[in-house]
C-alpha cells in the first residue's frame, strides 16, 4: 500500500506555476515586438522568428537526444530566450549569426548547467555577448529606424540624427572620448520614448518596455526591487558625473532612455533563476547592475554596458544570497 507523504508545515498554496510565469513574460514582450516590426519591418520579424525557432529546436534536441529526458519546450522558457536574444540584436544581423547566438544561449548558457532553474547566467545575454565578441562589426552596425512618427517629432537636427543609423549611445561615446558633448545633437526625449532612433530590436522604445514591465508587476511575476534599484542607481551615478562635469558627461535621462538599460532592468536582471532571492539582496543586485552599466558606458570600450553588468552581477548572486538571507518563516 502506498502511503501519502506530506511535508512539514506550513502548507502554502499559490496559483503561480513555471509555465504561467514564462508565458506571462512572453505576453509582456509583445509590445516590444510590435514596435520592432513598426520601425524595422520584416527584418525584425525574420530575426525574431529565427531566434525563437532555433532556441526551441536546440532545447528540444538537447533534452531528447543528449539528456534523454522529457522535453519542456511547452513551458515557454525557450521562447523567452529567443525573444530576448532577438531584442538584443540589430535587425540587419545575418540570420546564420542569429542561429549561432541561439545555439550558444541554449546549449552553453542554459542546458549545459541542467536546464531551466539551474543556469547561473541569463542565457539570452550569454548568446548576445558571444555574438558581440565574435562578430563586433555586424553587431554594431545599426539600421535606420523608419520615420513612422515623423509628424510627431521635431523636424530638427536631433530628429535627423535619429535616423542616420548611429545609436544615441554611440554618439555619446564618441563625444565623451572627444571630451566635449556641447556640440552633440541627440534625439529629444519624446523621440527616444517612442523609439524613433537606431538600436537593437528591443531597446528603441521605452514606452513599449514600460508597458511590459507594468504588466509583469500587475501579474506579480516580478517585484519593483531590481528594476527600481537598477534604474535609480544608474540615474544617480550618471547624474553625479554630469553635475561634476556637464561638458564631459551626458545628462542621466539619456542613459535611462537609450540603449538596453530599461530592457535589461525589467526583463533580464529580474530573471528569477539568476537574481537574488531576498528583497534586500535584489536591491544590492540592482544597484550593482546600475553602477557597472554606467562605469562600462563611460570608461569602457563599448558604448553599451548592460549585458556585461548583468552577467557580472549574475556571477555574484550566490554570494549575495548568502549575505542577504530572507527571514525564516514565523521569525
Amino acid at each position: 500500500m502506498k502511503l501519502l507523504n506530506v511535508s512539514g508545515s506550513p502548507h502554502v498554496h499559490g496559483d503561480l506555476s513555471v509555465k504561467r510565469i514564462m508565458w506571462d513574460v512572453n505576453i509582456a514582450l509583445i509590445p516590444i515586438f510590435i514596435v520592432s516590426l513598426i520601425f524595422f519591418g520584416l527584418d525584425a520579424l525574420f530575426v525574431s522568428l529565427v531566434s525563437v525557432f532555433c532556441c526551441v529546436l536546440f532545447q528540444w534536441i538537447i533534452e531528447k537526444f543528449l539528456l534523454k529526458k522529457p522535453t519542456n519546450i511547452s513551458d515557454g522558457s525557450a521562447v523567452i530566450t529567443g525573444l530576448l536574444l532577438a531584442f538584443n540584436l540589430p535587425s540587419n544581423l545575418p540570420l546564420w549569426m542569429v542561429a549561432i547566438g541561439a545555439f550558444v544561449a541554449i546549449a552553453i548558457g542554459k542546458m549545459t548547467f541542467g536546464g531551466l532553474g539551474k543556469n547561473p547566467f541569463n542565457p539570452a545575454l550569454v548568446g548576445r555577448v558571444f555574438l558581440l565578441i565574435s562578430f563586433p562589426v555586424q553587431m554594431t552596425t545599426w539600421p535606420k529606424a523608419k520615420a513612422v512618427f515623423a509628424s510627431l517629432v521635431d523636424a530638427t537636427a536631433g530628429a535627423t540624427d535619429a535616423t542616420t543609423g548611429a545609436t544615441p549611445l554611440a554618439m555619446i561615446k564618441e563625444a565623451v572620448k572627444a571630451g566635449d558633448i556641447s556640440s552633440l545633437h541627440l534625439p529629444d526625449y519624446w523621440t527616444m520614448l517612442i523609439g524613433q532612433h537606431g538600436g537593437s530590436l528591443g531597446e528603441v522604445s521605452a514606452i513599449a518596455i514600460i508597458i511590459g514591465g507594468v504588466y509583469l508587476l500587475c501579474r506579480k511575476v516580478i517585484s519593483w526591487h531590481i528594476p527600481v534599484s537598477f534604474i535609480l542607481s544608474a540615474f544617480i551615478f550618471s547624474g553625479i558625473l554630469h553635475w561634476i562635469a556637464p561638458a564631459s558627461y551626458i545628462a542621466p535621462m539619456y542613459h535611462i532612455l537609450t540603449g538596453g538599460l530599461l530592457l535589461g532592468a525589467v526583463f533580464m536582471a529580474t530573471d528569477m533563476v539568476t537574481s537574488p532571492m531576498s528583497k534586500s539582496g535584489q536591491i544590492v543586485f540592482g544597484v550593482g547592475c546600475g553602477l557597472l552599466t554606467i562605469i562600462i558606458r563611460t570608461w569602457g570600450a563599448y558604448p553599451e554596458g548592460v549585458s556585461f553588468a548583468i552577467l557580472l552581477m549574475n556571477s555574484v548572486t550566490p554570494l549575495i544570497n548568502k549575505g542577504f538571507k530572507p527571514k525564516r518563516f514565523a521569525k
